[in-house]
């Protein structure tokens, strides 16, 4: 996608507002649609430390309208195809209960109705992705930082009730992640933290770009991480990688 398409808090009501009018057009009034928003959308559309996001993840409950719907409001503004998608039904950090713990956004075109995941639950959600290559873990730390300057801390008890609605506990959660999360609730200074964990996500991609120019095929979702892991061991990373 080029710098001009990526997803900011702005444009994103500006394009969901278009999607509510688009699937107007095509299903009236009889049936609404509801979206919920999950990951980096929801990091958008809920807290100010997150810039942009690459494409939409959702939770998507409309009639078959919705699909052609998207795709006008990709085509009116030149979006890669699959700018909104429910790819993320397909994750570890998907529930089937996530609609249970959302909560309303925006209704738009009074037929289409926008939910995002309230706080603990997707600090849960990133937790669970918890890739070192993507935005997950500085989204956690960003998270904590963002309610505990709105004056809602999170505490280990609230996320922890949140992992065990959605997942049913801590299984699938990494020792890596558990201690990040330790850090980040007993942390003086999350803003501080939060550059941290950008810089090492940031140090990460490095890492995989290297190894993508070195073996084009070596570097998939299930090898990322050990790659990461065994290039930091080795501290054979820098900036001229």
């Amino acid at each position: 996608m080029s710098i001009d398409r990526v997803f900011t808090k702005d444009n994103l009501d500006s394009y969901l507002k278009e999607l509510g009018k688009e699937f107007r057009k095509r299903n009236g009034t009889k049936m609404p649609a509801e979206i919920i928003l999950v990951g980096g959308a929801a990091i958008l559309a809920n807290y100010g430390f997150r810039e942009m996001t690459y494409d939409i993840d959702a939770v998507i409950t409309a009639s078959s309208a919705m699909k052609e719907a998207i795709n006008a409001v990709g085509d009116k503004y030149q979006l890669p195809n699959r700018w909104l998608n429910a790819d993320f039904k397909n994750t570890n950090s998907y529930s089937p209960k996530l609609r249970q713990y959302s909560k309303h956004y925006h209704t738009y075109s009074n037929v289409l109705h926008i939910r995002t995941v309230s706080a603990e639950y997707l600090l849960a959600m990133k937790l669970m992705s918890g890739r070192l290559y993507k935005k997950d873990l500085s989204d956690v730390v960003g998270i904590l930082y963002e309610q505990e300057k709105a004056g809602q801390s999170l505490d280990y008890e609230k996320i922890d009730k949140a992992l065990k609605e959605l997942y049913g506990g801590w299984d699938g959660i990494s020792d890596y992640l558990k201690k990040l999360l330790m850090t980040a609730l007993s942390s003086e200074n999350l803003a501080e933290l939060f550059e941290q964990q950008m810089k090492e996500e940031d140090i990460s991609r490095q890492i995989l770009l290297h190894a993508e120019q070195k073996d084009t095929k070596a570097v998939t979702e299930s090898s990322a991480e050990d790659i990461i892991r065994k290039a930091l061991a080795k501290k054979n990373f820098n900036s001229g990688l």
